[in-house]
């Protein structure tokens, strides 16, 4: 499949933009058993310890973590489900992005800032202040147009490439649940 042109990419912009600020929904829960590996999930289970259960996040070495253990501020990424329609083009490519949870929500720094927490599903997770950027397996996977898009300016700001979460509260979540805010990160 062709990647979008950025001038494609751009056309789409409003539509994500669209997205709830508040009270959205979960539309695709995926685990990463493997580098490179993703498994569709009905149900998926996010633990304070592990993450996304079957995913591996607890085997992924981190250069920011003084021993090279997983990094917590990275447990779970999170994307606008809006804007993996856009770049993905197709449902069955969204997983190709890598992230876990894939959102109806507007997940913007204004809207979300680092220390949000959000019901997700019956569990809680709270918003990081590490950035979640596109890497060489987006850009392989999109296009570079796509990486720049979710890098630019406006990407940036609304955080199109997602956002880094750490599970507070374990809990199930599933395709066509909740996502809201349950603490606000600016207060």
């Amino acid at each position: 499949m062709e990647p979008l042109t950025r001038a494609e990419l751009d056309a789409g912009l409003d539509h994500v933009l669209a997205s709830p600020l508040d009270d959205g929904a979960v539309e695709l829960v995926v685990a990463r058993p493997e580098v490179g590996e993703r498994v569709v999930l009905e149900k998926g289970e996010l633990d304070p310890d592990v993450g996304l259960v079957g995913d591996s996040w607890t085997d992924r070495f981190s250069r920011h973590t003084p021993d090279g253990s997983p990094n917590p501020v990275v447990q779970v990424t999170i994307m606008n489900a809006r804007a993996a329609a856009l770049v993905a083009q197709t449902p069955d490519r969204w997983p190709l992005a890598g992230d876990q949870l894939y959102v109806d929500l507007e997940l913007g720094y204004d809207n979300l800032p680092a220390g949000t927490q959000l019901e997700v599903g019956t569990a809680v997770v709270e918003i990081t202040d590490e950035p979640h950027t596109g890497c060489a397996k987006f850009a392989e996977r999109f296009g570079m147009d796509a990486v720049r898009f979710v890098n630019s300016p406006a990407g940036r700001e609304h955080n199109l490439r997602g956002v880094n979460a750490r599970v507070i509260i374990g809990g199930v979540v599933r395709p066509g649940d909740r996502v809201r805010k349950v603490a606000d990160g600016g207060a």
